[in-house]
């Protein structure tokens, strides 16, 4: 039995801001439980929903010495769905209303803590890990402890790590003199080929400098992220470690999305009844959003952040554009003001063809997903994306930009070869995005038995967990010498 630590700040059902949560929640089920006993360590934040405090339990507590002075480590324990998750727990760090802050410093301490926690835990849990896989800049620093204190234990010799990078735009910067002060790392680890990154401490190159291998969530971003316009400062690094770095495709979990059994879904439909099923709910949501009710009207789906990098200036720009189509526009997100402001906007303006949704709703954006037709996600960068595989479950087909994860796993509609689950465009433009756009509303109003195909190839695709959970097995396999 080889044995298997994720070690991440959010995780499915416990808490969840993005996708990471859904990566770290759904991949540990489907790693296969014959061979791996894997496990999950979280911190144990306050603003989680109380029924799900309620299943933790007790195991253990010790003091540590962190940042001068000794502090509380409280481990928790709960198991869902066969997987075992341990809780940090402190309450100096993990207290807020929210489980990130906007204090860039106390989040650089709160996970500099956690990952020194984790660590100094393992002896207590009478769990040996062959492997800590390590999700984003919050848990860099534990291959860098694990190098600097803890490898030369014997109960931690042996031990491998992977860094797996979700998006690389966040890092943990901070100044090196205050990080050197919270971590108590030696000068030895804050120098260029180290921690050290243009003048500041950076806790994710720590991790990709120590991890034994490296990961992103798509293959095309594993290949982006050693340029200079996607690679965020560190492609340099990122192409000395080329060798160690793969990209491995996120999946969904085709149990929560899954349209034959969606409790958010009025009339659930599968790849039989879709033609007949799915313009239904589109008639519901048009009626629930005040839209008008005609099934016949492409309608398009957003369901995002509403930030630059999911593309949303090409959007804005070709919003007049598009409401003078014979489309309707749903969208659902919170972000930024600008763009929060532009849908209220444009929704006032096309009262009858835009909806616009400024809030979060997970009942809301499974419904946009069971009755559009097509989803938009034009981002300017996408590590791998989760929306647009969603669609592609719902038979909603996407248009989205080829970069990241978009490029991997949404194939273009290729009319001469009868070919493609969606539509796609190349440069960051947005007349390349409206060409795209009125490419696939001449499908869907002139030839609407190949978009029928198209749909069919859409929801047969397979991006489910366990296609990604067989790669990320290998990987395990090959990094211990099995």
């Amino acid at each position: 039995m080889k044995n298997i630590l994720f070690a991440a700040s959010e995780a499915v059902p416990f808490i969840k801001t993005g996708g990471l949560a859904d990566v770290a929640g759904a991949l540990p089920k489907c790693i296969d439980k014959r061979y791996y006993d894997t496990r999950v360590i979280l911190p144990k934040y306050s603003c989680m929903k109380q029924e799900l405090k309620d299943k933790l339990e007790y195991k253990t507590h010790f003091y540590m010495d962190f940042d001068w002075k000794e502090q509380y480590v409280g481990i928790m324990e709960a198991e869902v769905d066969g997987v075992i998750y341990y809780f940090v727990d402190n309450e100096d760090y993990f207290t807020n209303p929210a489980p990130y802050t906007n204090d860039a410093l106390f989040e650089i301490k709160k996970y500099a803590f956690f990952c020194k926690a984790v660590l100094s835990a393992l002896p207590l849990l009478e769990f040996r890990p062959d492997i800590i896989h390590c999700h984003d800049w919050q848990t860099g620093l534990l291959p860098v402890y694990l190098h600097e204190r803890f490898q030369g234990n014997g109960f931690f010799h042996g031990i491998k790590t992977i860094m797996t990078i979700h998006n690389l735009k966040f890092q943990g910067k901070w100044d090196v003199k205050e990080v050197k002060n919270i971590t108590g790392l030696p000068d030895y680890y804050f120098t260029p080929d180290k921690l050290e990154a243009y003048k500041d401490a950076n806790l994710l190159k720590g991790g990709i400098v120590f991890a034994d291998t490296i990961t992103t969530v798509s293959s095309t971003y594993a290949q982006e992220i050693k340029t200079e316009f996607y690679g965020e400062g560190l492609d340099g690094l990122l192409n000395a470690r080329s060798g160690d770095l793969r990209g491995i495709v996120n999946g969904i979990d085709t149990d929560i999305f899954n349209p034959a059994t969606d409790k958010f879904l009025k009339y659930k439909y599968d790849a039989i009844t879709f033609r007949k099923e799915k313009p239904k709910n589109k008639k519901a949501l048009q009626k629930e959003l005040g839209l008008e009710q005609n099934e016949k009207i492409m309608m398009i789906g957003i369901v995002s952040r509403l930030t630059d990098q999911k593309g949303f200036d090409l959007i804005n720009y070709d919003m007049d554009e598009l409401c003078h189509d014979a489309d309707q526009i749903v969208v659902i997100g919170t972000v930024e003001e600008q763009y929060e402001n532009s849908f209220r906007y444009f929704d006032w303006k096309y009262n009858q063809k835009v909806s616009a949704n400024i809030y979060y709703s997970d009942e809301l954006s499974h419904r946009i997903y069971g009755a559009c037709d097509a989803f938009l996600m034009p981002s300017l960068f996408e590590p791998c994306g989760l929306s647009q595989l969603i669609s592609l479950r719902y038979g909603t087909l996407p248009i989205v930009r080829e970069t990241g994860g978009l490029k991997d796993t949404v194939q273009p509609y290729n009319e001469y070869e009868g070919t493609g689950t969606g539509f796609s465009f190349t440069n960051y433009n947005a007349h390349e995005m409206l060409r795209a756009i009125r490419y696939a509303e001449a499908v869907y109003y002139d030839r609407r038995r190949e978009w029928n195909k198209m749909t069919d190839r859409a929801m047969a695709a397979d991006f489910s967990w366990k296609t990604s959970a067989l790669k990320y097995q290998e990987m395990y396999d090959w990094l211990i010498g099995y």
